[in-house]
């Protein structure tokens, strides 16, 4: 902001009536120079109140741009930007230098010359450290970080307690990244170095925040210099990294784990003031950036599960690539997401390791913005751009960041501009394309050289006392890897241990058949009550409580339930058996077909009503939330969600079921496979929309055959009901195994409705979800064909079944598809005795759905067929006339002559 006459005056009068209204340092201002005699004063007083003002508008472009002009850059000529900070474009010129400026209070110095002002700006907005944070929007803030920052200049003042610390972590970083380059020539390690420094601030952050309070920091990054903050920061074991680059096999047969620079790790750790602190290390695929959102969903669940809510205890960190924060859709995903109720994590600490090169690709031809962090402007988070070669800036600017964030509970960002000493990996040739560059760095020092030459230019040690540091850790490292080699290690990765004590993974047998699931009709009655009844008092719009009403009346009357009310049960019956239920997704509130209703608004304020959280004093909690409209980032949440709190019923409902095509990545890196690659299980549930109701190929089908070719050695369910007491078993079952999985269920659109779909009370009270249904209409002795489908089809196929008067065909419905009800089919075919022909039916084209798995999975010695739509590039037709005309079809033809 440009300070003008006007303004001034117009603060001044509001000193005049009360000088504690300003701001202390315009009290200040206002105390040195009285401008109320300036009113009077002559032509050389007028021109020195101008020059008061050009001064104050210098001071605020060097706090709004003073980061273009910094010396942030160690291999790299900056880009010129204007206009420049010079004085002339202030009005103001060298003459000026020695003349005192009542502005100087502004910045905390007093009355100062215009030299010691220049000098202090420079000094504190234009060195190692560039500050971007005028945009923040919120006066506390800015007044905060301007404090902080200008009262120490932004240069740090360390003892020599501290420098030896940071020398001996720099040191560690360094030699670390030399000794595995010369030991393992040629092995992918994707290197630190370049920004070594990153190991420092890194400590930093655990130091500071252990200082304010925090008991936990969870990790998330990509390879670049992640075996680095393994070995340095979560003192994962030597023996066990040498094991790892040694070729040391994974043992078990599920556990086929991953490459050493994708592993997870969890360890205890002491700082400095002897406190202990704990951190998560959260695995990673190569799909840059997806590891996000998972990192703020195991923060979220623990400040939930763990801390009762209390965020100041928790920090999630977060290590970016220069090309990878700007260029991948998902950090944008997870920026918005982050201020919000539903995935709030207390506040981010970002630190983006930027190498100024993306595999090969310069910045220039990366990003549109002026800085790979730009997007910390979604969310008004303030940005320190720091020079990696100035290990003190780097240390100073992130304990600085450490505070802030626990002070404002947001997100805030360190650009670490350093550069990458390799290409890619370590096989890679940087000079084909980047030879100029890659010239400056052969000769560049690394930044432990540069601030080994510091502190030996300000007689802080002698060359000596750095020199053991050094020696003493290769050292030690040789020993390790001679020790592993003569003898071998085995690498480790324990499960089950924490939250999961008590789970195992599941087994084959698991599935054999399902565990009783039931609740007493009495108090499925009394849940039932509390649920569907809104208050008196509460007033809504008359439709939402004649739903309520007629779901009432349904439940308690008829004794039947809906699709809906049996969701409801399933949540009620285990909330009171102390299992929290969390929904998310697009409009999940609601229900994207209006059939849930789960949080009532008072017609005039909007207030809330929850009735799922009024059912007993003792209930575990219930929540839900509208998500943004996005699909990658929240299921990447909420998998890191169920994957930190297995005694939550954790859900990501599809708006629509194709939409979780958006979230693929998360679904190939890490839903389907994460045990098999880094032993960590999860339990979360996807409620996906999938029928076939002729509204064109964007609404059918939620692509059940892209999660079947997933499936194997019972890595997650894949589940398609048909009732409603099926579903509410279902849910039931899923958290009542000893084990948690993930469980995809295909959820219907048109059968939310269906008076067919609805089931008797009793069917909740006793039993069990049945993984496949048995047809019984048919006449089991004439039955000469068996129809094998699941979901909506089967109605269509039962209707044609009744109308028809058909008795010599059974429709099975196989409501679980994996892992495949084998058993249970063996059971069922053997009392069809005189069965000849076995048929899958489905209403996706022949080349989708669970054909092919089918195909691939069928045990049995009799030859299966399929009825379904033709081969299709798209999964159904746009035209509704078309679609009932393929539909008649493909019904007629389950019942006749088979090709």
């Amino acid at each position: 902001m440009q300070a003008h006459p006007e303004y001034i005056e117009s603060l001044y009068q509001q000193y005049l009536q009360n000088p504690d209204s300003v701001d202390s340092d315009w009290q200040a201002f206002f105390h040195g120079y009285d401008l109320g005699a300036s009113r009077e004063a002559g032509p050389e007083q007028s021109s020195q109140i101008n020059k008061e003002i050009m001064v104050i508008n210098l001071i605020n472009e060097y706090r709004k741009r003073g980061h273009f002009f910094t010396r942030t850059n160690p291999v790299r000529e900056r880009r010129k930007y204007t206009p420049t900070l010079d004085l002339e474009n202030f009005g103001l010129s060298k003459s000026d230098l020695n003349t005192k400026f009542e502005a100087g209070h502004q910045i905390g110095l007093g009355s100062s010359t215009l030299q010691e002002i220049l000098d202090h700006l420079n000094q504190t907005y234009c060195n190692s450290i560039g500050a971007e944070y005028m945009f923040v929007r919120s006066p506390e803030r800015i007044k905060w970080l301007q404090e902080k920052m200008e009262k120490s200049r932004n240069t740090p003042q360390f003892s020599l307690a501290d420098k030896k610390h940071i020398l001996a972590k720099l040191t560690n970083a360094v030699v670390f990244e030399n000794f595995l380059h010369t030991k393992y020539i040629g092995q992918k390690r994707f290197s630190l170095s370049g920004v070594e420094s990153v190991i420092p601030g890194l400590d930093t952050i655990i130091e500071k925040g252990a200082e304010l309070g925090v008991d936990e920091f969870v990790i998330g990054m990509a390879h670049r210099g992640r075996l680095n903050v393994l070995a340095n920061i979560l003192q994962k074991s030597y023996d066990e990294m040498f094991a790892e680059f040694e070729g040391n096999a994974f043992v078990e047969a599920v556990f086929a784990g991953d490459v050493k620079y994708h592993l997870g790790y969890s360890s205890d750790v002491k700082t400095r003031l002897d406190k202990n602190v704990h951190l998560n290390l959260i695995p990673n695929p190569s799909h840059l950036e997806a590891v996000g959102p998972v990192t703020q969903g195991v923060v979220r669940a623990k400040i939930d599960k763990r801390y009762n809510g209390d965020a100041s205890k928790i920090v999630p960190i977060l290590i970016h690539g220069d090309a990878a924060i700007a260029g991948q859709g998902i950090v944008y995903e997870v920026s918005q997401m982050s201020t919000l109720p539903g995935y709030h994590s207390g506040g981010t600490i970002h630190v983006v390791l930027n190498n100024q090169v993306g595999f090969t690709t310069n910045y220039i031809e990366g990003r549109s913005s002026t800085y790979c962090t730009d997007i910390a402007k979604v969310t008004l988070s303030p940005v320190f751009h720091v020079n990696a070669d100035d290990v003190e800036a780097v240390v100073f600017a992130i304990q600085l960041a450490m505070e802030y964030r626990q002070t404002f509970r947001t997100d805030v960002y360190i650009d670490l501009l350093g550069y990458r000493r390799y290409g890619h990996n370590e096989a890679d040739e940087p000079r084909f394309t980047q030879p100029k560059l890659y010239k400056t760095i052969a000769k560049h020092p690394d930044p432990c050289n540069i601030y080994v030459e510091k502190l030996l230019k300000d007689k802080t040690f002698t060359s000596d006392e750095m020199k053991d540091v050094e020696v003493s850790y290769r050292e030690m490292l040789q020993q390790k890897l001679d020790v592993v080699r003569r003898e071998g290690a085995k690498s480790t990765y324990t499960s089950f241990k924490g939250d999961w004590t008590g789970y195992r993974r599941p087994n084959s047998d698991d599935f054999h058949d399902s565990p009783e699931t039931g609740v007493p009709l009495k108090s499925l009655r009394k849940m039932g009550t509390n649920i569907l009844t809104i208050p008196d008092d509460f007033q809504v719009i008359p439709k939402i409580r004649r739903i309520y009403n007629t779901q009432k009346e349904l439940l308690l009357k008829e004794g039947k339930c809906d699709w809906s009310i049996a969701e409801y049960l399933a949540y009620a019956s285990l909330l009171t058996q102390g299992f929290s239920v969390r929904l998310s997704g697009q409009d999940s509130k609601r229900g994207t077909f209006a059939h849930r209703h789960s949080v009532i608004l008072r017609e005039d304020t909007e207030e809330q009503y929850i009735p799922l959280n009024n059912i007993a004093l003792d209930q575990a909690p219930f929540f839900v939330y509208n998500s943004p409209l996005s699909e990658y980032g929240v299921m990447g949440f909420e998998f890191g969600y169920s994957s930190a709190n297995p005694k939550t019923l954790t859900i990501w409902e599809a708006q629509f079921g194709d939409f979780v095509n958006g979230a693929q990545i998360i679904i190939d890196q890490f839903l389907s496979c994460s045990e098999t690659k880094w032993k960590r299980n999860c339990g979360l549930v996807l409620y996906l929309p999938h029928g076939y109701e002729g509204q064109g190929p964007e609404h059918s089908s939620a692509r059940m055959e892209r999660f079947l070719e997933l499936c194997a050695y019972n890595n997650m369910q894949v589940v398609n009901c048909t009732s409603a007491a099926n579903f509410f078993h279902l849910l039931r079952r899923h958290m009542l195994f000893p084990f948690r999985m993930p469980l995809v269920v295909f959820t219907p659109k048109s059968l939310l409705r269906h008076p067919m779909c609805q089931s008797p009370l009793e069917e909740l009270a006793t039993g069990k979800f049945h993984m496949v249904i048995d047809d019984n209409v048919a006449d089991v002795k004439k039955v000469k064909r068996i129809l094998l489908c699941n979901g909506k089809v089967s109605y269509d196929l039962i209707k044609h079944q009744q109308d028809n008067n058909i008795s010599d065909v059974a429709i099975l419905r196989v409501e679980q598809l994996y892992p495949f009800p084998k058993k249970t089919l063996q059971t069922l075919f053997a009392q069809y005795k005189n069965a000849k022909e076995y048929v899958w039916v489905q209403e996706e084209p022949k080349n989708m759905g669970a054909w092919s798995f089918i195909l691939r999975t069928w045990p049995f010695d009799n030859q299966i067929k399929v009825v379904s739509r033709h081969e299709l590039a798209a999964p159904a037709t746009g035209s509704n006339k078309q679609h009932q005309i393929e539909q008649k079809q493909l019904v007629e033809n389950a019942f006749g002559k088979l090709s």
